[in-house]
């Protein structure tokens, strides 16, 4: 008796094909793909330029060299990557002919490995920065020995570390797998969930490892960062004048809007199993945590944050006197 997981395909039919196609939306009107392509263009460079502004501020400005904006330049960094692995060939398949975009296995393997390694560089980095505030606000103290500049390196290598380990697994098991369903991907890229319901044989090992890794970059992270929050406000709300609590609460309201942004969307897509899924609404879906959330990132960081907001005036302050100064020597 077949098990839920086999194919009724002959096993010489099972293969790696020569290539995967991302069939994307390429089955939508090409009036509907071109209005898709004109709003989603505006926010991938709004995103880009958002990022790429919080990780020049952190660099360039000398009140911004502390481990907070350490951490925050570093997961902009990560974000700026993380978009350009995975947006602009989404963005080229809303301008191509039906049929979707062919690429080589190898091809899809790395940019599923890049994904995963990325995105779970970014769920670590976040609990990196919650690290990082609890030490701040709980422990203040002690703060300035604890969290030294080796301190954040280290913890910045360990999470690049922890999620290209994971990436490697995950993306080694899942093409280890024989594939009999053609290589037609229904997503807007090598999505784990989209490349493993064309595998045959069973494939719980693969699932199983898909929610494990799901577990260690989604769940425990934000269990942390939830208790390690929950113990800064209430350090906040106990201590401190007015002013400086608005100000710590403003910047822990940062933090946990984007963590709860980033974590809700993630487990709500990958810690699933394949027979509960819809990869017409994970494609869907996929616009939302590839354009939108992105972009949320450094708008709640910036819009919200007064020393960025502070650092950014200093800066466009400082090359308009130079200008001035250049254009009138005298």
């Amino acid at each position: 008796m077949e098990g839920p997981n086999t194919s009724h395909w002959s096993e010489s039919n099972w293969t790696v094909p020569q290539e995967f196609v991302i069939l994307g939306f390429s089955g939508w009107s090409p009036g509907l793909r071109l209005l898709l392509f004109s709003l989603l263009l505006p926010l991938y460079l709004a995103t880009l330029a958002g990022n790429l502004l919080i990780l020049g501020l952190a660099l360039a400005e000398p009140t911004l060299h502390t481990p907070m904006y350490f951490f925050l330049g570093s997961l902009s960094a990560v974000e700026v990557a993380y978009t350009l692995v995975l947006t602009p060939r989404m963005l080229a398949g809303f301008l191509l002919p039906p049929g979707g975009q062919a690429v080589a296995p190898s091809t899809c393997a790395a940019q599923m490995g890049l994904f995963v390694a990325l995105g779970g560089s970014e769920c670590l980095l976040l609990a990196a920065m919650a690290l990082d505030r609890y030490l701040a606000i709980c422990r203040p103290l002690y703060y300035p020995q604890l969290m030294t500049t080796g301190l954040c390196w280290a913890l910045l290598a360990s999470c690049c570390v922890g999620g290209s380990i994971l990436a490697l697994g995950l993306t080694t098991v899942i093409f280890q797998l024989p594939f009999c369903h053609g290589g037609l991907v229904n997503h807007v890229f090598c999505d784990l969930p989209a490349v493993l319901v064309l595998a045959c044989g069973n494939r719980d090992l693969q699932e199983h490892a898909l929610l494990a890794a799901c577990m260690l970059l989604l769940v425990l992270p934000l269990i942390l960062i939830l208790m390690s929050y929950t113990r800064v406000l209430v350090v906040i709300l106990g201590v401190g004048d007015g002013a400086g609590r608005r100000k710590a609460f403003n910047t822990v309201a940062s933090h946990l809007t984007v963590a709860v942004l980033h974590y809700g969307c993630a487990t709500a897509m990958y810690a699933r199993p394949l027979s509960s899924r819809s990869l017409e609404e994970d494609k869907l879906v996929s616009l939302i945590y590839i354009n939108l959330t992105p972009l949320l990132y450094p708008a709640i960081y910036t819009l919200r944050n007064r020393d960025m907001q502070g650092a950014l005036q200093r800066v466009v302050s400082q090359r308009t006197m130079g200008a001035v100064q250049q254009a009138d020597p005298a």
